[in-house]
């Protein structure tokens, strides 16, 4: 995946910190029994996510045209023939 800079843009960063905090704040409310703070942490990732895809779409993402170059430099795959 190094080659491919997967996941390597601020988009996917915060997107992921966001996520991962809400996580983390889902799971301590519930080891607490706090139902509303559990779902209060769920909200809290999915905000993460929205985060990351509107910070993509401002240019902040991996470009869509990225993988390109490893598509053309790979070699076609072998047919299996019997």
């Amino acid at each position: 995946m190094a080659g491919s800079s997967h996941g390597h843009t601020p988009a996917a960063w915060t997107g992921v910190t966001i996520a991962f905090i809400g996580f983390c704040v889902a799971g301590a409310f519930m080891v607490m029994a706090q139902p509303a703070g559990f779902w209060a942490g769920m909200a809290i990732v999915v905000i993460g996510g929205i985060v990351g895809w509107i910070m993509s779409a401002m240019g902040l993402g991996q470009p869509k045209d990225a993988h390109k170059d490893l598509l053309a430099s790979q070699p076609a795959p072998a047919s299996a023939k019997g």
